[in-house]
């Protein structure tokens, strides 16, 4: 019986974590919360089913419940544990590119945009040996030009700042499921004959990213070539 309810209660916080804040019911964490509250129950169901089927009650409701959101939750889970819990990613950890419109958005009222210095950029390189900024041929006009154009088809992109003079551009990045937030800035520097762009990317809940931020630098990149 125990497993049973668990296991349903572990359903359906899963399933509604995600939908609750992609709805904009509760706010981005707070999905993300009830979320692991589901796997967490059902990880609990799934030992009380085991319990339940050692004891020759069967295979319950409840232990196959909990097991599919425990393998799922389980699977999420170590994405975490294989990047370092940092939340801010740059592709230039000496002279990382500088937030200027992204502290006037209502969002990050107070909050402090500044890149938090050698331990990020320590553990970042542990974690991202490969990430690096990228070299383009081009005068800075021409590349920023490519940037814009390039920013402005990545389709959950919100281009808050566009600064041609400066070659500098901002913008926030919505997650689809859970609809967390991600500040970036892209900057388009002179590199001998050519150009090179250097990407920061901030997020603005939690103090991890489950390397969200890095694969955002990436697949922009990817979207640049």
């Amino acid at each position: 019986m125990w497993a049973t309810r668990l296991g349903v209660a572990a359903v359906v916080a899963f399933v509604m974590g995600p939908i609750l804040a992609h709805l904009g019911i509760l706010p981005a964490l707070g999905g993300f919360a009830v979320f692991g509250l589901g796997g967490l129950l059902g990880i609990v169901a799934t030992v009380v089913g085991i319990i339940g089927a050692v004891r020759g009650r069967g295979v319950g409701l409840g232990l196959v419940c909990g097991a599919l959101v425990a393998v799922v939750f389980l699977a999420v889970a170590s994405r975490g544990g294989k990047v370092p819990r940092i939340n801010d990613i740059t592709t230039d950890t000496t002279n990382p590119p500088q937030f200027v419109a992204a502290g006037s958005l209502s969002r990050n009222q107070g909050r402090d945009m500044a890149y938090p210095g050698p331990s990020f950029a320590e553990q970042q390189r542990a974690g991202y040996p490969d990430l690096a900024p990228l070299s383009v041929a081009g005068s800075p006009d021409d590349v920023y030009k490519r940037v814009e154009a390039a920013a402005r088809q990545m389709p959950t992109w919100q281009i808050t700042r566009n600064d041609p003079a400066a070659h500098a551009l901002e913008g926030v990045d919505t997650t689809a499921l859970f609809q967390f937030q991600d500040d970036f800035v892209i900057e388009v520097r002179p590199q001998g004959s050519g150009s090179v762009v250097q990407m920061r990317s901030k997020s603005r809940d939690g103090k991890g990213d489950i390397g969200a931020n890095a694969a955002r630098i990436n697949a922009f990149f990817a979207k640049l070539r």
